[in-house]
């Protein structure tokens, strides 16, 4: 009757000394938890370094209005406002160096995204104007009527 119910235990203390094991061979050593900068404190401190070497893909409106100054302040004035310019205009990870790098998306789909009706009351989007694009000017881009940077506008 003893070993009936010791045998299950060795097992059981097999099986958590080979996760232990494996555990030992396969997280990094410098896999622990650190100062609480990240999210639950646990991240391997070697990643940082290989982070901070990624490329910035998105820049933020500061780095637009160096160059643009008058779209982004027609922009600060208009609805869309809270929106950051490569939202719509694609990440400028190497614009201005390369001005061909950053295409910017003139298409009906794009402005879509936030701008189809959806009937979804309890949502933030029922407080975006939104059209039905089957109904409004389906065979047209949005920026024929609308101008984006402040879309009170019209474009004439």
């Amino acid at each position: 009757m003893r070993n009936h119910v010791l045998r299950p235990l060795y097992v059981a203390l097999g099986v958590v000394a080979l996760i232990l094991l494996a555990r030992s061979m396969i997280v990094p050593p410098d896999f622990k938890a650190q100062r609480g900068d990240f999210t639950f404190g646990f991240h391997r401190a070697s990643n940082v370094d290989e982070w901070k070497a990624v490329p910035i893909k998105y820049r933020g409106k500061e780095s637009c209005a160096e160059c643009h100054e008058e779209n982004v302040e027609e922009h600060a004035s208009s609805p869309h406002s809270t929106i950051e310019c490569e939202n719509c205009h694609g990440p400028a990870i190497n614009h201005p160096d390369n001005p061909e790098a950053l295409e910017i998306d003139k298409s009906r789909a794009q402005c879509l995204r936030c701008h189809a009706d959806l009937p979804y009351p309890s949502s933030h989007r029922s407080e975006i104007a939104g059209i039905d694009p089957a109904d409004h000017n389906a065979s047209s881009q949005c920026i024929e009527c609308h101008q984006p940077h402040n879309p009170d506008l019209e474009n004439m």
